[in-house]
């Protein structure tokens, strides 16, 4: 409590005493509560930016720059998914009373193992977000066995801390989001218990609401505690294979009218290399219109090419030949891919089109014995393995023992 005050009136606006529910006075100044109450929204609405403070982390060509240095290609898509990141930190931090705002969700399409969520994961990594990683395929319609879809909120509010001011800032990535596609458009006996329900279940969080979350991290129930966390600047990005889609997108491309509006050589030509995605593509693919509405970017992967997965084995800062080689480095081995092995990888790689994922499948196949025993074989003078095209095709490796080289006998 303030000692005894002379005070009869309020400093800010000179309202007395007997005017207000409040007056709350200190030796040399008094201020009553609809003051604190006006100062207490001007503070909400002006949104004191701890973070960013560095103008340089709203720029999307400067999150593109840290990009580069994990993803190889994809421009389109880091170009893409930086601008709707940016501006998603720009709404949040910068608010007006007058002008909202709507939020970019993003749609990132494309195959598997080309970079869909390691830019996603690099980009919140980057910004110092809440960022959660889950999967659409194991939610569920709810009363179904499964997952709701408040379960992707809780593993948000979980990677905060339990803050749910901070969580409702967070990035969410929602992946195998084409698996909640509709998987026919004719009636089935059986329900589709993780198809179009689930786009229902998902459409307002999507857009942005107050959702009631499980406190405990089970099923919703009546009894149960539950927590509200507000969605509204959540940014969303679903990805997805959407294994199919390019049949679709070359189907409309060939429905070409015919007599007076068929369109000339050049038209036609230009329409076979145009392979952007249209929404309605997307809802042929088995999506309600709604459910694509709330995705104000809809962007794609490419399919790597061998050059592309040399790249990713050499180029980027965490690249799977440098984890490898700091694994050995921690027994004392070093590690070495000449450029005929590295190439063979890659090519290999793409044969088993699994792109990204399958250039770690199969330098772990190769180096698997040599971890097994990397011990023993620093105990008998071991420095060094050299790994060549020999080596990826299936012949021991190059071992260096105390500077004299000797292939290993099996």
């Amino acid at each position: 409590m303030t000692k005894q005050s002379t005070h009869k009136h309020c400093d800010f606006c000179n309202k007395s005493k007997e005017d207000v529910e409040k007056l709350i006075t200190s030796e040399n100044s008094a201020i009553c509560n609809s003051c604190i109450d006006l100062c207490v929204s001007i503070l909400a609405e002006e949104k004191v930016r701890k973070f960013p403070n560095d103008h340089k982390k709203l720029n999307p060509s400067t999150v593109k720059d840290y990009l580069d240095d994990y993803v190889i290609g994809q421009d389109d898509a880091k170009i893409a998914m930086c601008v709707a990141v940016a501006q998603h930190f720009k709404r949040i931090y910068n608010p007006n009373k007058d002008i909202q705002i709507e939020k970019t969700n993003v749609l990132l399409l494309g195959p598997t193992g080309c970079g869909k969520t390691m830019i996603a994961r690099k980009i919140a990594e980057y910004l110092d977000l809440p960022f959660v990683i889950c999967d659409a395929t194991g939610i569920t319609e709810a009363g179904y066995v499964g997952d709701d879809v408040e379960s992707i909120l809780l593993r948000l509010i979980n990677a905060s801390d339990g803050d749910l001011v901070k969580a409702s800032k967070g990035i969410v990535y929602i992946d195998e989001v084409d698996k909640i596609g509709r998987k026919g458009s004719g009636t089935s006996i059986t329900r589709d218990v993780s198809g179009e329900g689930v786009q229902q279940a998902l459409l307002k969080m999507v857009e942005g609401t107050v959702m009631r979350v499980p406190n405990t991290g089970k099923r919703k129930h009546p009894g149960s505690d539950m927590l509200e966390l507000d969605t509204k600047d959540i940014l969303f990005i679903c990805g997805g294979a959407f294994v199919g889609l390019e049949n679709i997108i070359k189907d409309r491309q060939n429905k070409k009218p015919i007599g007076f509006q068929a369109p000339s050589k050049a038209q036609a030509e230009s329409a076979d290399q145009d392979k952007t995605v249209m929404p309605k593509d997307i809802i042929q693919f088995g999506f309600i219109p709604e459910f694509v509405g709330r995705f104000g970017v809809i962007t794609s992967v490419e399919e790597l090419s061998v050059e592309h997965l040399i790249r990713i084995l050499l180029e980027p800062k965490n690249s799977i030949i440098r984890q490898y080689q700091y694994i050995f480095e921690l027994d004392g081995i070093e590690l070495t891919f000449d450029d005929d092995a590295v190439a063979y990888i890659a090519q290999q790689a793409k044969e088993l089109k699994t792109n990204a994922r399958g250039l770690k499948n199969i330098i772990e196949r190769i180096l698997l014995p040599y971890q097994f025993d990397a011990q023993n074989l620093v105990s008998r003078g071991l420095s060094k393995i050299s790994i060549n095209r020999n080596t990826v095709m299936g012949s021991p490796a190059v071992m260096v023992f105390d500077n004299k080289v000797k292939n290993e006998q099996k």
